[in-house]
């Protein structure tokens, strides 16, 4: 087998790989990732098409896998297996508890498929990597799975929210947008409030009730580096001295 054959079957894999990560691929797409040309894109789908992955063609649209169909597991690198057992040590420092335990779980899958002398190494990593203790690990909050859920379903949430001050309460229905994390604030949810009319930033530690309803909401047309741009620009306007 020869250096390109071994280039082949290593992009073969990791176009796999990537339908497992995105419903619609387009050959221009893949090219672009891969750097090589359409046309060996379109070789490479028609190879996998006759090892027997059935692979859908969208006319005008692009590439996807069959509903239902499984890919074997992927195998991790020891360099992937290391990097995400820095990031658990990270993981279990941040203030959301469900988020700790989803990954926790996360983690230890991927544990399980790691080859032995892999998951040996990685065990001693995760031994020799600490986090500052002036980092707290106090949890505030326990709802960032659930909020991560209604935002990628479109569902409306009901919430009791508590002001900065503490000294007033109120209820809202949001429609979640996007989530911000900060070392100061720890995670906040961008959502559009449905009781303001507006976006607002709603910190998770403030949020004394949460609720995920029935009813659903059109995707926003606006980006979040959109947002977080004119949230900026807004900043710098009341940052500036009048004259």
């Amino acid at each position: 087998m020869n250096e390109n054959d071994i280039k082949r079957i290593s992009r073969l894999t990791a176009i796999l790989t990537q339908f497992q990560t995105k419903q619609l691929l387009t050959a221009a797409e893949l090219a672009n990732k891969f750097a090589v040309s359409n046309r060996t894109i379109y070789r490479d789908i028609r190879a996998l098409e006759q090892a027997g992955v059935p692979i859908l063609t969208q006319e005008g649209k692009g590439y996807s896998l069959m509903e239902g169909y499984k890919i074997p597991p992927v195998m991790f690198s020891e360099s992937e297996a290391n990097a995400l057992i820095t990031v658990e040590q990270l993981v279990v420092k941040n203030r959301d508890s469900s988020l700790i335990k989803e990954y926790q779980e996360a983690i230890n899958k991927i544990k399980a498929v790691l080859r032995y002398s892999t998951r040996e190494k990685t065990e001693l990593l995760s031994k020799r990597v600490a986090v500052s203790p002036a980092i707290s690990g106090v949890n505030t909050s326990s709802s960032l799975m659930l909020i991560q859920n209604a935002l990628t379903n479109f569902q409306v949430l009901e919430i009791t929210y508590q002001s900065e001050e503490g000294n007033q309460k109120t209820e809202r229905q949001i429609e979640p947008f996007a989530l911000y994390y900060s070392l100061q604030e720890n995670w906040t949810l961008i959502a559009y409030c449905r009781l303001r009319k507006d976006y607002r930033m709603f910190r998770l530690d403030r949020i004394l009730k949460i609720h995920q309803t029935e009813l659903k909401f059109t995707p926003h047309t606006l980006t979040l580096q959109e947002y977080l741009a004119e949230k900026e620009k807004k900043f710098k306007t009341l940052a500036t001295p009048l004259s």
